[in-house]
């Protein structure tokens, strides 16, 4: 029953946006049918794979870069407390500068290219996997430490039995919040510096007032994400989670 829910709830948004989409009658508010035939129409004329696919590549290239850069300081940080007094003033001002500067600063210092994009994504979001990781190794039981010690268990062994279970919740934490993150940063680092991508293409229906456009285009991205969360991201949490039951 209760996997019911999930599609009974969307079913219900959907006739809701039928019902707002045909009580207002505007081109402003296209109903879901006209939606998901602009969209089956972009898919096959090959060009909404194509900007999803430069998007999505952007998405993964960063996404792996903050979560490691990020993960590797969080951790250095729980453990030392003097690095943690040094940088934690600088975690503090990177979380609170604006994305939208730290893109506009990096194109201005890179220039139109790649790399900045890719960098002004990652100083978004790694100083948050950062602080999400320090917390974790906070919280580590020392006892067990010691036990893996006592027990002559080895780094990669304690490593692996011991600090991974405990940090992984942490992990996945960052990893679930970033994605969704990241993808925003990414949609606004192609609309203002990128000639491709799915940012750059909502700027062009922006331009046009083509609301159609932008939900489609829109819509195949939450789809996208959505899926990436169920077969990769929820396998991987009750995979590393199965020693708890």
């Amino acid at each position: 029953m209760r996997r019911l829910i999930p599609p009974a709830s969307l079913l219900i948004l959907l006739l809701l946006w039928q019902v707002l989409a045909w009580w207002f009658h505007s081109p402003l508010l296209p109903g879901p049918s006209e939606v998901f035939l602009l969209l089956a129409q972009a898919i096959e004329s090959g060009e909404l794979p194509y900007h999803l696919g430069i998007t999505l590549s952007r998405l993964g290239i960063s996404f792996v870069l903050a979560m490691l850069l990020g993960c590797a300081l969080g951790i250095l940080m729980g453990q030392h407390r003097r690095l943690d007094q040094w940088l934690d003033p600088w975690l503090t001002v990177f979380l609170n500068i604006p994305a939208l500067v730290t893109i506009i600063l990096c194109y201005v210092w890179f220039g139109l290219t790649e790399i900045a994009a890719i960098i002004a994504v990652v100083v978004n979001k790694l100083p948050n996997v950062a602080v999400a990781l320090r917390e974790g190794t906070r919280q580590l039981d020392r006892s067990l430490l010691e036990m893996a010690q006592v027990y002559r268990f080895g780094r990669w062994k304690t490593l692996r039995h011991v600090i991974w279970p405990q940090l992984y919740p942490f992990v996945m934490t960052a990893a679930r919040t970033g994605l969704a993150l990241i993808w925003k940063i990414i949609l606004v680092v192609e609309l203002l510096g990128q000639s491709n991508g799915m940012g750059y293409q909502l700027h062009l229906f922006f331009q046009l007032f083509d609301v159609a456009a932008i939900l489609a285009y829109t819509l195949a991205f939450v789809i996208v994400i959505q899926i990436l969360e169920w077969t990769i991201l929820q396998p991987l949490d009750h995979y590393a989670n199965r020693w708890r039951r």
